[in-house]
């Protein structure tokens, strides 16, 4: 539990992060807005990619996720800055996999994560329901399996989130579907071939009558889009809740002293939502570290104020505080939130 004086200085701290935000210049001014530009959904060269995900090499930055239909890939843009993105090389470089070619899935091809292991990128993704990981000796792929086969076949599950921790272990965090969406974590066979089931825990379901389950779109409960980070020997595990229909779609997160749990929930969930960001739907995305070790969010939302689809892709910025007895809090900075544009506007 915290106590009155620990909330009081996380209010503190919010107010003069807020205060110091609106005076930053650390975006060109056409994007350091305050709270997000909730404009037309015929901008030709606002980025249309929903559950978003970003890979940095060191050098550039790689955005994923899921395409507007009829997705049958992923599509990947490239920046140095952030700030533009443009489709590299030639047409078929814009997917970085593609149905049907060497890769697991007809339809329903969500939610991406690219990383590194052992000398290989690999992508973590949803096709069919089910969860995918294929490799690739770049960033921009082809990504491709050598046995076309999902993880645990049968069961329906989507959502991946590959965590490696310091020892070396591998982690697969995912959403499982039964009644609702809830939040799993398994560690993964060295090989990520599947995970070990013994390890299997359960780490998040929404709780009713919360921000995680406001009806506001009505559906059985939604918890997904799960990200994890460790800082300070703490395990941080990001989620988005509520059906991504639903206005009040947003993102919390939940801490402990183990990748497999069990979480203790933030007590000021949520840290991205419509009120914060000025747009409706926010969430399912990812946090990852850019230059500098700045800490990023990116993550999409509804295309209007009307309109879920095509949904819009936004980044934000985000940090660790320490508020006293050990303990660390995540908290976003709203007025550094923009849309994210392309140089040309992709066929």
């Amino acid at each position: 539990m915290f106590s009155k004086i620990q909330i009081s200085i996380v209010t503190i701290l919010m107010s003069l992060i807020a205060a110091s935000c609106a005076q930053s210049d650390s975006l060109p001014n056409e994007i350091a807005t305050a709270g997000l530009d909730h404009s037309s959904v015929y901008e030709p060269d606002k980025v249309r990619i929903a559950d978003p995900t970003i890979h940095y090499d060191g050098k550039l930055y790689y955005l994923y996720g899921t395409e507007p239909p009829p997705q049958v890939g992923f599509p990947v843009l490239v920046s140095d800055d952030l700030v533009q993105w443009h489709a590299p090389g030639s047409v078929e470089k814009r997917r970085v996999l593609n149905k049907g070619q060497q890769t697991y899935g007809d339809r329903g091809f969500w939610a991406p994560q690219v990383f590194q292991h052992k000398n290989l990128y690999y992508i973590a993704y949803t096709a069919n329901e089910n969860i995918a990981i294929a490799h690739s000796e770049s960033p921009l792929g082809p990504f491709v399996q050598e046995e076309i086969m999902p993880l645990g076949e049968g069961r329906r599950q989507i959502d991946p989130f590959v965590f490696k921790d310091d020892d070396g272990k591998v982690y697969l965090y995912h959403v499982r579907l039964d009644k609702g969406n809830h939040i799993y974590v398994a560690q993964l066979e060295d090989d990520l071939s599947g995970i070990k089931p013994e390890t299997l825990r359960h780490c998040i379901t929404p709780q009713p009558d919360t921000w995680e389950d406001t009806q506001t779109f009505e559906s059985a409960v939604v918890a997904e889009g799960p990200t994890v980070i460790k800082h300070n020997e703490t395990y941080y595990l990001f989620y988005s809740a509520n059906h991504f229909k639903s206005d009040d779609y947003a993102v919390g997160y939940a801490t402990s002293s183990s990748p497999l749990g069990p979480w203790k929930r933030y007590f000021g969930n949520p840290i991205i939502d419509r009120d914060s960001m000025g747009a409706d739907g926010t969430g399912h995305g990812d946090f990852f570290f850019g230059d500098d070790k700045q800490l990023f969010y990116v993550f999409h939302t509804h295309a209007t104020a009307t309109d879920v689809h095509p949904r819009a892709t936004a980044l934000v910025k985000a940090q660790f505080r320490n508020v006293g007895g050990g303990e660390d809090l995540v908290v976003v900075e709203p007025k550094s939130a923009y849309y994210l544009r392309k140089k040309q506007a992709l066929k």
